[in-house]
C-alpha cells in the first residue's frame, strides 16, 4: 500500500514525507501522537508541532547561514518554509510563525496530499523495507531500544529547555515598549521590558536562588545544549552573562529616558493575532510557581498571565558521523534512513532540512535516479557533511548551521565581506547543483 514508511510527524518527518510524495511515491507517515500516545514536550497531535520557540531564526540570506538555509529550502519546495512564510508573524529580521496556525497548516497540507497516508500509531521496531526514521529527540522507548540494538551504541542525549509564553493583554505597556534591536525588520517587532542595575542584580539573584526542577537519577549526567541553555544556568556563569546575552540593552531606546537600559527582557510575538508573546532567551528549569513569582518582578510583567510556563525535556540523538553514510542511510541497514534532530542537528530549520534531504535521497533511489549530495558550499551541503562524517564521532554534539561548517573562503578577505562571500558562493553552488538535476 506504500512505497516507503516515514516514522515521526515532526518537522523532519513532515518534510521528508512531502518531498517523497511530490516525487510521486506513496508514503505511510506514522505519528504516535493522536493514537493514544504522547510525549513529555508536545501539547497536541498536529504534525510539525513547535515545542519550544516559535522562531526559525534569521531570515537574512545575505549574511546569515540559517537565512541561506531558508532560501535553499524554499528553492527546493520545502513545505515547512512554505507554511512558515504563510503563517509568519512580526519578528524583525527573523522568521517567526504563529505556532498553531503553522502546525495546522502543515497537517492540512500533508493529509490532503493523495500520496500521503497519515496513520496515528506507535512504531516499536525498525521497518523491514524502505523507511525514514524522523522520530526526533523524544523517540518512544520501544523504537529507541530497537535503534540501540541495531547500532550497538548507547544513544546520546542532552537537555532542551522551553521558554514561557505570556498573554499580551497582561503586559504593562506604560513601562514596556515596542522596538526591534537597532530598529531592524519592522522596527517595532519586540516588546521590551527595561531593568535598572538594581533590578537586574535582584533578578539575577532570583534566578540563582529559585527552586529548580530535580533531575532523575538516569538524567544527572546529561549535558545541556549550548544553543538552548536555561537562563539560570547562564546566570551561574557570572553576574553579567545574561546582560551580555539575551538581556543586553544595546540598540534599544527606552522612550521614558531616551537611553539604552542597563538590561532588558524581550518578548516576541507567538501567534498571528498577537495575543501571545514568548519571553526571548528565557528557557528555564525553574519550578512553575517560582517562574510566576520571578518573572512578575520584571518591570512591565508585574501582572503577567502565562499561557505556558517553561520546562525541560531530554533529547536523544545517534552518533551519526559513525553510523550514517553520506545519504543518511544506516550503514548496517541501508534501507533505513534517519532524519531530523535524532541525527544530531539542532534547530527547527536544520531538522526540516535533513528531512528534506532524506526524502529526496530516498525518492531518487526508489525511482532509479541517483542524486548527488548538495555541494559543501551550500548550507544544506555543509550541514549534511557535518552530520554524516565531517564531525568527530567521539565528541559529536548537536549543531546549528553556521559558517564554521562551510569550506573556508580562499585568499585574504575583509571580515566585513566574508559572510556575504559565503552566501554568494552558496547560492551559485546551489544553482549549479539544481541545474544539473534538471
Amino acid at each position: 500500500m506504500h512505497d516507503i514508511h516515514v516514522i515521526g510527524g515532526g518537522l523532519a518527518g513532515s518534510e521528508a514525507a512531502w518531498q517523497l510524495a511530490e516525487a510521486g511515491l506513496k508514503v505511510r507517515l506514522s505519528e504516535m501522537r493522536g493514537g493514544g500516545d504522547a510525549t513529555a514536550a508536545h501539547h497536541g497531535d498536529s504534525l510539525a508541532e513547535l515545542v519550544c520557540s516559535n522562531s526559525f531564526r534569521s531570515d537574512d540570506a545575505e549574511a546569515n547561514a540559517v537565512g541561506l538555509l531558508h532560501q535553499e529550502m524554499r528553492a527546493l519546495g520545502s513545505v515547512i518554509l512554505s507554511q512558515g512564510d504563510r503563517h509568519r508573524v512580526p519578528a524583525g529580521s527573523a522568521l517567526a510563525v504563529d505556532r498553531d496556525g503553522f502546525s495546522e497548516g502543515v497537517t492540512r497540507t500533508l493529509t490532503a496530499h493523495p500520496n500521503i497516508t497519515v496513520v496515528r500509531e506507535r512504531v516499536d521496531a525498525l521497518p523491514d523495507g524502505p523507511a525514514i526514521i524522523a522520530t526526533g529527540p523524544l523517540t518512544a522507548p520501544g523504537l529507541a531500544g530497537a535503534i540501540g540494538a541495531e547500532t550497538g551504541r548507547d544513544s546520546l542525549a542532552f537537555f532542551d529547555a522551553i521558554a514561557p509564553i505570556v498573554h499580551r493583554e497582561s503586559i504593562d505597556m506604560e513601562t514596556a515598549w515596542f522596538q526591534s534591536r537597532w530598529n531592524k525588520g519592522g522596527g517595532s517587532d519586540y516588546i521590551n521590558c527595561p531593568l535598572t542595575k538594581d533590578q537586574y542584580i535582584a533578578f539575577h539573584q532570583g534566578l540563582m536562588d529559585g527552586e529548580k526542577t530535580e533531575f532523575r537519577e538516569w538524567e544527572r549526567d546529561t549535558p545541556y545544549f549550548d544553543g538552548c541553555m536555561p537562563a539560570e544556568v547562564m546566570a551561574e556563569r557570572g553576574v553579567d552573562t545574561l546582560r551580555y546575552g539575551p538581556m543586553k540593552g544595546v540598540g534599544l531606546d527606552d522612550p521614558r529616558t531616551g537611553r539604552w537600559p542597563y538590561a532588558v527582557v524581550q518578548l516576541r510575538q507567538d501567534n498571528a493575532s498577537g495575543t501571545l508573546w514568548n519571553i526571548v532567551g528565557f528557557q528555564t528549569k525553574l519550578k512553575h510557581a517560582e517562574q510566576v513569582r520571578l518573572f512578575r518582578t520584571i518591570p512591565g510583567l508585574e501582572n503577567a498571565e502565562f499561557a505556558r510556563l517553561g520546562g525541560l525535556h531530554r533529547n536523544t540523538f545517534i552518533r551519526s558521523p559513525e553510523l550514517l553514510d553520506r545519504q543518511l542511510r544506516l550503514k548496517s541497514r541501508p534501507a533505513v534512513r534517519f532524519a531530523g534532530q535524532i541525527t544530531g542537528c539542532e534547530g527547527y530549520v536544520e531538522s526540516a532540512a535533513i528531512g528534506l534531504l532524506a526524502g529526496r535521497f530516498a525518492a531518487a533511489e526508489l525511482t532509479g535516479r541517483p542524486l548527488t549530495s548538495p555541494p559543501r558550499e551550500t548550507a544544506l551541503g555543509a550541514l549534511l557533511a557535518h552530520v554524516t562524517g565531517d564531525a568527530e564521532a567521539e565528541t559529536f554534539q548537536p549543531m546549528n548551521v553556521n559558517f564554521g561548517l562551510f569550506p573556508p573562503i580562499e585568499g585574504r578577505t575583509k571580515k566585513a565581506d566574508r559572510k556575504r562571500m559565503y552566501t554568494d558562493r552558496g547560492r551559485a553552488a546551489l544553482g549549479e547543483w539544481m541545474a544539473a538535476l534538471a
